[in-house]
């Protein structure tokens, strides 16, 4: 007998330890069995589980053993990324606390320090990963710098360097002041900021009474302006283009130029152009030829290209110095207070500066147009479909990709420098010193570049380095393309298209057929989880406390696709109570001496409740292979909840109560057991996927002695239902009884009648079909119902006051109310709801209709008003179809 209470904490730590022992989560390159492979997103060394790995994990998981149960050799490929920046951060900061920096360890030192650490990091991420129940293979476990995917880095950069797709140059990047490297737009995050537009005067060379006005947000980088420049259709400056102008507090002289770029209805419509520090002056600088002056060091503190005053000042220093220098000079003209977007780091918090720097760059364009052609042709298509506009967006605007970064954590440039600049890049040192020898004919000394590659660099080639690439493996023969990519929407750009493109250009084929785009987490209210809002939910907090399969099922069940998830505690705990109500279920029947009878043939039961539950049992599994193969996790999860709890629980074993208490009928009793054994057993089977613990652990009781974890999906339920398995005469029968007990407990409560007080039934209308199923059903009926007396009646009825009446089917039921409770009372308790449901419909819609209040509210505060206004609407309607049927 199993234990009276579910414990989930007792039985996961060492089914887990069971699965592993068991060899069940490998794949095996040399089966003949159809692949099937994901690729893990490897998590950073960094983190500790969040609730969004939470859910990219489960959902990859329900994948994994799904297909491992329907006969596929299955590779869900595990690892974790070394996380360039984020990992050198926290190292970095661990190392403050005792006073050291890392340039007083130096570089070798440093990143000694930064391996022990991930030794540390990286073992923990991946014993919170067990913790989730997930099945990768864990014996081919890669982080992004093991040696052999170090290699392929190397080769991928040299390849793409003789290819001309990788080309150092001297370009505006996003300078990142405090890490003091330059970081990806995609790592730099817009925050609208309390800010001033500045109006400064710019004196014309030819008559130095006569000024040009420009608007800025950044009066200090006029130290490195190289022109000004207007609209060519703006007629206020037509005749002042090609004229020069003096450069207030530099006195250097600059051109007004015309350009399209500028807006005419904007500020002044003059634009002051610093092509050394912002991104669209650079463009336009490029157009014009004009100079790149940068005013900056890697501190964003001024630099000796300013006068003397201003050097070694911060950005503010210098712009509140500059400022008062212009308003003495009677040059500053006006300020206007504005909330404008500025660009902060994401990690660092800081605000980013647009600098001048020498950086590696890949030509993205080039690598883009196949990726593009690969999601437009159907070879890789997203799920849900809309995802492909911001794919193609992205990759029809993308802009060479700055892929160094000047920091010592990571993939170091494979590039060496001469003396005289010049550069041989080589997979190793004595290839890039043979480059030298053959271009000086003689030994020199080279200097390796000290910058590290972008970190989406070496994992955008996961899909393949993991499976041995450059080796020509079995592995990446058999396991490539892989499947399914299961992700967030957010790294769309950061991984998914970088993967898309490295993957066609090295392999020449994608790296996996469908993009999964799951939503994000959000509380229960909706609102985006953050530490500042305290709002966090922490999956392993979570799991300690209602369990594992409680957490999955949950996150599984909200899994909408293109919906975010509106995650509670109390969602969870419901989540909890499934499994109890499982572990309950098995219980109860172990109670009753029901157990697998391995002779037993479920087509072949003989009676109506048990043909009818062998039929929805079947369904059920042809159900939820349908929806994992189509990635609707959430209806899987529904429809396994609807089955164990509503038909199973609810109905069925309470229709076997009669046959159980009824020992004499041999035959009904061990048809019943064998059943019901075989009814939760298979049930256990088809929600494996989504709740493995509380599945394997009873299946120990109702399966056949095998460990779940290797079982098949069941034959008779996969893309086509067994019609041996359907009896449609007995689903239809049984389910206009579940049909009819329904109704009459909705009309009890809907009444308040109490509970245990029983009432009387009369059903008119009756066709001898019908008859002859009330009279076989009529104990269940009575007994389920709470029904006193039981009257069957050709004529119509005749109705009394207080008689409710309802139809199943084509037959009309009237249910006698008022001897059962106060007709008056009820009537007016009814009235009052009604009243009170009007009162909230109308503050409510006075507040969705109110144009200021829409105009300030969240999004999701506004979404949970229209919920309210909408169950407001059903719960008056309801209660108004409710009194109508008294009245």
């Amino acid at each position: 007998m199993i234990e009276k209470t579910f414990s989930p904490q007792d039985l996961e730590e060492k089914l887990y330890a069971d699965w592993e022992k068991s060899g069940l989560f490998a794949c095996n390159p040399k089966s003949n069995k159809p692949t099937y492979t994901i690729m893990m997103p490897p998590p950073n060394v960094t983190g500790s589980l969040h609730v969004g790995h939470a859910l990219t994990y489960t959902l990859q998981d329900v994948l994994i053993r799904f297909k491992r149960m329907s006969g596929y050799d299955v590779l869900w490929q595990p690892g974790t990324d070394h996380a360039g920046i984020a990992t050198q951060m926290v190292v970095e900061r661990n190392l403050e606390k005792d006073g050291v920096s890392r340039h007083d360890l130096g570089r070798e030192a440093f990143i000694d320090k930064i391996w022990e650490w991930k030794n540390y990091s990286g073992g923990e991420i991946v014993r919170q990963q067990r913790r989730l129940g997930i099945s990768p293979d864990w014996s081919r476990q890669r982080f992004t710098m093991d040696e052999g995917l170090s290699a392929a880095v190397r080769k991928v950069f040299v390849q793409l360097f003789k290819d001309g797709l990788i080309y150092r140059d001297k370009r505006l990047v996003n300078w990142d002041p405090k890490f003091q490297t330059a970081v990806s737009d995609l790592e730099v995050i817009p925050q609208d900021t309390k800010g001033n537009m500045y109006h400064i005067r710019y004196p014309l060379v030819s008559d130095a009474e006569k000024f040009i006005t420009i608007a800025t947000t950044r009066p200090e980088t006029m130290l490195g302006d190289t022109a000004v420049a207007v609209h060519p259709a703006d007629e206020r400056y037509k005749d002042l283009v090609g004229q020069t102008i003096k450069l207030p507090l530099i006195g250097r002289e600059i051109p007004i130029v015309a350009d399209d770029y500028c807006d005419q209805e904007k500020g002044t419509g003059a634009v002051k152009i610093t092509p050394a520090h912002d991104f669209n002056d650079f463009e336009l600088g490029r157009r014009h030829q004009l100079p790149l002056i940068n005013i900056m060091d890697e501190r964003a503190h001024l630099n000796n290209s300013v006068p003397d005053k201003y050097r070694g000042l911060s950005v503010a220093a210098a712009r509140k110095q500059i400022l008062a220098d212009l308003e003495e000079l009677g040059l500053l003209e006006k300020v206007e207070p504005i909330i404008h977007a500025v660009p902060f780091g994401e990690r660092s918090n800081v605000e980013i500066q647009p600098m001048l720097t020498d950086q590696w760059f890949l030509d993205a364009y080039k690598l883009a147009q196949p990726a593009l052609a690969a999601v437009r042709n159907g070879k890789t298509t997203f799920v849900p479909e809309f995802w492909n506009a911001t794919y193609f967006d992205w990759l029809e605007n993308i802009q060479p990709w700055c892929i160094s970064r000047q920091i010592w954590w990571g993939h170091q440039v494979p590039a060496w420098f001469a003396d005289d600049g010049s550069i041989f890049v080589a997979e190793t040192e004595a290839e890039a010193q043979a480059q030298a020898q053959e271009k000086f004919g003689k030994t020199v000394t080279l200097t390796r570049d000290p910058d590290v590659l972008d970190t989406w660099f070496s994992s955008a080639l996961w899909p393949f380095t993991t499976l041995g690439w450059p080796d020509d493996s079995l592995e990446l023969k058999r396991y490539y393309p892989t499947d399914v990519l299961d992700t967030g929407f957010d790294i769309i750009f950061f991984w998914v298209a970088r993967m898309m493109m490295m993957g066609l250009y090295f392999i020449g084929e994608v790296p996996f057929k469908t993009v999964y785009i799951h939503a994000l987490v959000r509380d229960e209210k909706g609102a985006k989880m953050s530490k500042s809002k305290g709002n966090v939910m922490d999956p392993l907090v979570l799991m300690d406390k209602f369990g594992t399969d409680a957490l999955r099922f949950t996150l599984a069940s909200l899994a909408v696709p293109g919906r975010d998830l509106k995650l509670g505690e109390s969602r969870v705990e419901g989540g909890r109570n499934f499994m109890t109500k499982i572990w309950n279920a098995a219980r109860f029947m172990q109670m009753n001496e029901c157990a697998r009878q391995d002779n037993f043939i479920p087509p072949e039961a003989k009676l109506t409740v048990n043909r009818w539950i062998i039929s929805e049992m079947a369904e059920l599994a042809t159900r939820v292979f349908k929806s994992i193969e189509t990635y609707r996790f959430d209806d899987a999860a529904n429809d396994l909840y609807r089955f164990l709890w509503g038909t199973f629980c609810d109905f069925y074993l309470e229709f076997l109560k009669p046959i159980f208490a009824n020992v004499e009928d041999a035959a009904a009793l061990a048809e019943a057991r064998a059943t019901a054994s075989w009814v939760l057993a298979e049930f256990l089977r088809v929600a494996h996927p989504i709740m493995p613990f509380i599945t394997e652990e009873l299946w120990k009781s109702f399966g056949d002695g095998q460990m779940l974890l290797g079982h098949t999906w069941p034959s008779y339920g996969k893309a086509q239902t067994d019609t041996a398995y359907i009896d449609s005469k007995a689903q239809e029968e049984m389910q206009w009884l579940v049909n009819l007990i329904i109704e009459i407990r909705s009309r009890r409560s809907e009444f308040n009648v109490a509970p245990g007080a029983p009432t009387p039934l009369s059903f008119h209308e009756v066709t001898s079909e019908i008859e002859v199923r009330i009279r076989r059903h009529e104990v269940i009926l009575k007994r389920l119902g709470r029904i006193s007396d039981l009257t069957i009646q050709a004529a119509s009825p005749n109705l009394n006051k207080g008689d409710v009446q309802f139809v199943v089917g084509e037959t009309t039921i009237v249910l006698p109310l008022a001897d059962s409770i106060d007709l008056e009372a009820e009537m007016a308790r009814l009235k009052k709801e009604i009243d009170a449901q009007d009162k909230e419909i109308t503050t409510l819609e006075a507040r969705l209709n109110n144009a200021d209040f829409i105009s300030k509210a969240k999004p999701e505060i506004i979404s949970e008003f229209k919920e309210r206004l909408g169950a407001a609407n059903q719960t008056k309607a309801k209660v108004q179809q409710a009194l109508n049927r008294l009245a």
